[in-house]
């Protein structure tokens, strides 16, 4: 017997309460050691199109859809009573005509008629997005016989719905082509293959060959579907580069799911040595406990998944020796005492960021080159008298830290650089926009003139921790290797919509390039956000309260919502005013980069908190306030972004600048 699950099921099981699918998961495993489980109360669904449909009971109120035929038994969703049965009767499973691909396809004739009719009526409004394409492009779409013509009359203001009726891969396919972007044509399975083992049949339904199996596809849904890859980006994972590489696209496009499939395609190579990294330890813990859903164990063994600054510091230490690596607070007293004994009255804020900018960052080592060194990252004009007067605060600095045997973190890259110490073939980085100039720099010395050599994915859109700088300068030229991404697999089109609004039509990179923002779909649609504003904050807390109570009676688990803040005082707040609130963690905002949640609530967007006050009052000139309110809009969109279906804005009057924005 064959037992497989489709994605509709691991979707439907994660909208239904923590109760409610340990009861389903229950039922799974005994549907999987025997269909025909007499307690399971099969019953054949009269009223569907496809006869091979039937429900079996989980509890009084929850009902498992099964598809079985020729031996062959499919999970393929679960809801409430009605729910489930009227899913099934609107729902068939096909083989497509031209793809060969197995598809659950909604049936056109069950679409409500005022649906249809508002869609002709909008084709006669508005341009018809594909009125010009032939059955034979809009089939190798894999979009299915009977809703061609629908398709074909799809707007500007339809096509989203229209795709949301369309088999994934259909409307993912349709999405593209809406955004501009041709869709590559889905390949054609021989006469006679199995429908199911099909590349974009198997992104759907996934064969499970034992009850662990199973076990794990149920206990991790959203994990295990999150690692497949769409066609449209297969070209990213697949493509030979000449040089480094980029894909870029906003929060939600699968950029972590290229760069994924990326590192595994180079890792088959038997002589590859392959880092996969991203700019903290959170977050490469994350791309680890993906990695497995994607590869054997022999292929991961050349994949070394860690935080790239924990990288350079161990293989610097195994290179060099244990050294002592100064933070922050050692390097500002360094500078300190510095400044005193050269008599030098700049700002010592100033300073600091002048090293860590310009200095330790480029490896800046004799007066000459500071004085002729252009201001790679930095908006602040100098002199080249004021830069000879510092120098000397600088060159005593260096000299303190090689007296003590001190490193900064910049240096240990440098170091790695400078002695050809890099022992991997290829480098995929996720979160790019985050990553340091040591770091870039040692990556383009290393592998920057290697075919294949650095992979990067990432959106300076969520630039939230580096200032901006030109990589070209680093030795990472770019120039016909940058591809963009444009369809959002996890955000909801209304709180995709809304949170764009936080961020330019067009970002401007350091070095004068340009990452267009327009033209993003989502595919999939959702109630939208909530955007209040409340006299106090209890009041906002109160609210909040009852929104989390809503979701709860909606079937959204507590352990789905986040709750996030700006800083450490907004935290202690929060928490101690929801002490009787039971499961929904509260997070900082800076924490959530790259995790995601059912629901999100953002509190506390006070107009003093974000932007934040004390970074606002901390800026020296106008360039500087530019740079902090740019990073504090990408921070709210990261923050905004981290939800997929539900969202919650708030703050007490006077609000926060950006949060009127959105109202």
């Amino acid at each position: 017997m064959t037992f497989r699950i489709a994605d509709t099921f691991s979707d439907s099981l994660a909208k239904l309460t923590a109760q409610e699918q340990k009861a389903v998961k229950t039922a799974a495993f005994d549907v999987q050691m025997n269909p025909d489980t007499p307690g399971l109360s099969m019953h054949r669904v009269d009223r569907a199109k496809d006869p091979h449909f039937w429900t079996a009971r989980v509890n009084r109120d929850i009902r498992m859809v099964l598809h079985k035929k020729n031996g062959a038994t499919l999970l393929a969703y679960v809801a409430h009573h009605d729910a489930a049965y009227k899913w099934a009767e609107t729902r068939r499973i096909d083989t497509h005509p031209r793809t060969g691909a197995a598809q659950i396809v909604e049936i056109r004739e069950t679409v409500e008629e005022v649906k249809i009719q508002h869609y002709v009526q909008e084709a006669i409004r508005l341009p018809r997005l594909f009125a010009d394409e032939t059955d034979d492009t809009l089939l190798s779409w894999g979009v299915p016989e009977d809703w061609l013509e629908v398709v074909r009359d799809a707007t500007e203001d339809t096509v989203l719905d229209i795709a949301g009726h369309l088999p994934a891969e259909a409307a993912e396919a349709v999405l593209q082509a809406a955004t501009g972007v041709r869709p590559e044509p889905a390949s054609t399975a021989e006469t006679g293959s199995d429908p199911f083992r099909h590349p974009d049949a198997e992104r759907r339904f996934r064969t499970m060959e034992n009850l662990e199996e199973l076990q794990a596809a149920l206990e991790a849904p959203w994990e295990r579907w999150s690692v497949f890859l769409h066609p449209a980006q297969r070209e990213y994972v697949e493509r030979d580069f000449n040089g480094p590489a980029r894909v870029i696209g906003s929060a939600g496009t699968g950029k972590t799911v290229v760069a994924l499939h990326r590192a595994v395609r180079l890792a088959q190579e038997p002589s590859s040595r392959v880092l996969l990294t991203t700019f903290n330890e959170r977050l490469a813990d994350r791309l680890a406990e993906k990695l497995p859903l994607l590869t054997n164990s022999s292929i991961r063994e050349r994949i070394e998944v860690r935080a790239l600054g924990d990288a350079v510091r161990d293989l610097h230490e195994k290179v060099f020796g244990a050294v002592h690596v100064a933070d922050e607070d050692e390097i500002r007293s360094i500078l300190e005492h510095s400044a005193s004994k050269a008599g030098d009255q700049t700002d010592l804020d100033f300073l600091v960021d002048e090293w860590n900018l310009i200095v330790d960052a480029w490896d800046v080592r004799d007066p000459s080159t500071y004085s002729e060194m252009p201001r790679l990252g930095r908006k602040v004009r100098m002199v080249a008298s004021r830069r000879e007067t510092i120098w000397n605060v600088f060159a005593e600095a260096r000299q303190i830290l090689a007296d003590q045997g001190w490193k900064t973190e910049a240096e240990l890259a440098h170091d790695l650089r400078r002695g050809g110490h890099f022992p991997y073939t290829h480098v995929v980085v996720d979160e790019a926009q985050d990553v340091s100039v040591a770091e870039l720099l040692l990556l383009g010395a290393s592998l920057g003139q290697k075919p294949n050599g650095v992979f990067f994915a990432g959106d300076i859109g969520q630039r939230i921790f580096r200032a901006p700088f030109p990589w070209s300068a680093a030795g990472i030229e770019l120039c016909g290797r940058s591809r963009s991404l444009k369809v959002n697999y996890r955000t909801s089109h209304q709180i995709r919509a809304k949170s764009e609004h936080l961020l330019p039509e067009t970002l401007v990179e350091a070095d004068g390039s340009e990452e267009n923002r327009l033209g993003v779909t989502s595919v999939f649609e959702g109630p939208p956000p909530v955007i209040g504003s409340f006299a106090d904050r209890n009041s906002e807390l109160a609210a909040l309260q009852e929104w989390v109570a809503e979701l709860s009676r909606q079937g959204v688990d507590a352990g789905e919502v986040a709750i996030l803040v700006r800083g450490e005082d907004q935290m202690e707040a929060v928490r101690g005013a929801l002490g009787e609130l039971d499961g929904p963690k509260v997070y900082l905002m800076h924490d959530t980069k790259g995790a995601e949640f059912r629901a999100v609530a953002v509190v506390a967007l006070d107009h003093d908190v974000v932007p934040d006050e004390f970074r606002l009052l901390a800026a020296r000139d106008e360039a500087q306030l530019d740079e902090v309110m740019s990073t504090e809009r990408h921070l709210l969109y990261v923050a905004a972004t981290r939800a997929r279906d539900f969202l919650w804005l708030s703050g007490v009057e006077p609000v926060s600048e950006f949060l009127d924005d959105l109202i």
